[in-house]
């Protein structure tokens, strides 16, 4: 079984876990309908993405 030969340093993994933290997601605001929404994403309400119909809007919202 392997066992690491020297213990590894605080700021050595430090280090290796910068790369694990959360983030918040990113939102945009839509300028036709002023809601928030993600970008590069079809705004499921309205059905657009990037100003054409791609698909029929949700309706019951």
């Amino acid at each position: 079984m392997a066992v690491p030969k020297r213990k590894v340093t605080k700021s050595r993994r430090g280090n290796r876990r910068s790369h694990d933290a959360l983030t918040n997601p990113t939102y945009r605001e839509d300028q036709t309908t002023g809601e928030m929404v993600r970008p590069h994403h079809v705004d499921l309400k309205t059905g657009m993405y990037r100003g054409r119909q791609v698909i029929e809007p949700k309706s019951g919202f």
